[in-house]
């Protein structure tokens, strides 16, 4: 059995820190992970939640509303429009349900960010962020395979 997963970074690479999720999605390499790195979401992205057994999500988050990076289950819910910057994958993920009669379950992960101002080098705190971020991914996927195959 082959396990379709999905990884979708998103964020503004030109604001530092908020491209924390696009320099983890461009990071990971793993095998049956399909890697996005995306400005925003967007409603495009649900032909490909549609096909996958699994979704991550990962973004930036201000350090000052948690200095560790959090790790939640997602569940479908609308929100707001999928559209610009503040979009939301749970909305993402209703879309895909409402359109396909499908959503994968999956996680989100937020990364604590420090420096949102212009520039394409990302904190220390980041820079942290985005290494735990990618062992914390290796192994939603590994126990999801685990349990899948």
């Amino acid at each position: 059995m082959n396990c379709n997963v999905i990884a979708i970074g998103y964020g503004n690479e030109l604001r530092s820190d908020d491209g924390i999720g696009q320099r983890v999605a461009k990071a990971l390499h793993l095998s049956n992970v399909q890697s996005l790195a995306v400005h925003q979401l967007t409603p495009e992205l649900a032909q490909n939640l549609a096909h996958a057994d699994l979704a991550i999500f990962i973004d930036a988050c201000f350090a000052c509303q948690s200095s560790e990076i959090q790790v939640e289950p997602l569940s479908p819910a609308s929100f707001k429009i999928i559209a610009g910057h503040m979009g939301d994958p749970r909305s993402l993920l209703a879309l895909t349900k409402a359109i396909y009669g499908y959503c994968p379950p999956a996680w989100w992960i937020k990364v604590p960010g420090v420096n949102f101002e212009l520039g394409y080098t990302l904190s220390p705190t980041a820079e942290t962020g985005v290494a735990i971020a990618l062992q914390k991914i290796t192994q939603i996927v590994d126990e999801t395979l685990s349990v899948l195959l």
